[in-house]
């Protein structure tokens, strides 16, 4: 039965199935005969057919590690590239709680690793958990500290 409604929308019944053969819609209700989909709650999801699925057919890489430590890194050339553009300030320290409140480094970071890549002219205080050489040697030179979290 088609009826029209306020908005002049064709609204169609739903149709009923399993309600007699004379419906079109009865008797097995059109899932065809016998066999597993004609039967209720089966799911074959990703099956095909017997041949060898496609999540089988490709290689498993890498691994996850459950202990994973997050490791912010940073160079230096990237420190004097936010104090240049005025998002650090050189008389405050430097540690991983400031950088992540200025959305500097990622969140779910866990430790801070300071790296001597580029160069830095400002001198800044550091507080990292781990750092290299070399950036504590130009660090150091150009009068900066950086305290090492045990």
């Amino acid at each position: 039965m088609i009826t029209l409604n306020n908005r002049l929308k064709i609204k169609k019944n739903k149709i009923r199935v399993g309600r007699g053969i004379g419906s079109g819609k009865g008797k097995t209700s059109g899932r065809g005969v016998k066999g597993q989909k004609s039967r209720s709650g089966v799911a074959i999801k990703s099956f095909e057919g017997g041949q060898m699925p496609l999540y089988r057919r490709l290689p498993k890489r890498g691994f996850n590690s459950i202990k994973k430590n997050n490791i912010a890194i940073l160079n230096l050339e990237k420190i004097q590239s936010f104090i240049d553009k005025k998002s650090l300030k050189t008389s405050d320290t430097l540690n991983s709680s400031l950088l992540k409140k200025l959305n500097l480094i990622n969140k779910n970071s866990v430790k801070l690793k300071i790296l001597g890549s580029g160069e830095i002219k400002d001198k800044i205080n550091i507080e990292a958990d781990l750092a290299s050489k070399s950036a504590v040697a130009k660090l150091e030179k150009i009068g900066g500290s950086i305290q090492l979290k045990k």
